[in-house]
């Protein structure tokens, strides 16, 4: 619950600057009880304020979320659900219900972790979401609040505990240097799918071959 709780309150965020950017309340609403992937809310809306494509901006979300299939393969045999109890479990299974399903040692506690974490974030997000997109409604120009630049610091936020290992900082920054090279002369959106092929390429690059000595450069 208190994953949960603070996880919900980070909703506030979210709908703020989604209406600022130019989504409406509705809309709002909308993407967040159905997408329900909060960085890949932000990358979504992170684009169409920055004036990207709506190819580019679902391209975008839709590269962050492949993320929560990889969590759906871990979660499920842990589960063992069938029916619509398994629908349900596939949009409730993000980085927190899968977070804490994973750190309990019993099956009992594996499967009470991930419904209560899963449907208290579902239900605290959504309703700050919605208070957030009330509140911005009426901020007016975000540039005055600085919300402008609130989406990339939100963001980083969500990525920088994930930067402490060596591997991931490197990628970072390639991502990084890659961004900043592109964002002059491409539409917003593009650089993002850009840094997101780097993490691919380096991976392939740093993939052992089969056969290869341990240690040994691919």
């Amino acid at each position: 619950m208190s994953v949960a709780v603070a996880t919900g309150l980070y909703g506030i965020s979210f709908g703020a600057l989604s209406v600022v950017a130019g989504v409406s309340v509705p809309q709002t609403m909308v993407l967040s009880l159905l997408l329900f992937s909060g960085g890949s809310q932000f990358a979504l809306v992170g684009v169409v304020a920055a004036g990207g494509s709506p190819v580019a901006a679902v391209a975008t979300s839709t590269l962050l979320g492949v993320r929560n299939t990889l969590y759906g393969a871990v979660v499920a045999p842990l589960l063992g659900v069938r029916g619509w109890r398994r629908l349900a479990a596939a949009q409730l299974t993000i980085d927190e219900s899968t977070a804490v399903a994973v750190g309990q040692r019993e099956r009992a506690a594996t499967r009470a972790g991930f419904w209560v974490t899963g449907i208290g974030v579902f239900v605290l997000w959504n309703a700050f979401t919605l208070l957030g997109a009330l509140a911005g409604d009426a901020l007016g120009d975000p540039r005055s609040w600085g919300l402008d630049a609130a989406a990339g610091a939100a963001f980083l936020a969500l990525v920088w505990p994930r930067l402490a290992a060596r591997p991931a900082q490197v990628v970072a920054a390639l991502a990084v240097a890659v961004t900043a090279a592109l964002v002059p002369f491409v539409p917003a959106g593009l650089p993002v799918l850009a840094a997101a092929a780097v993490a691919i390429v380096v991976g392939v690059v740093a993939t052992p071959r089969p056969g290869a000595r341990p240690g040994a450069a691919a």
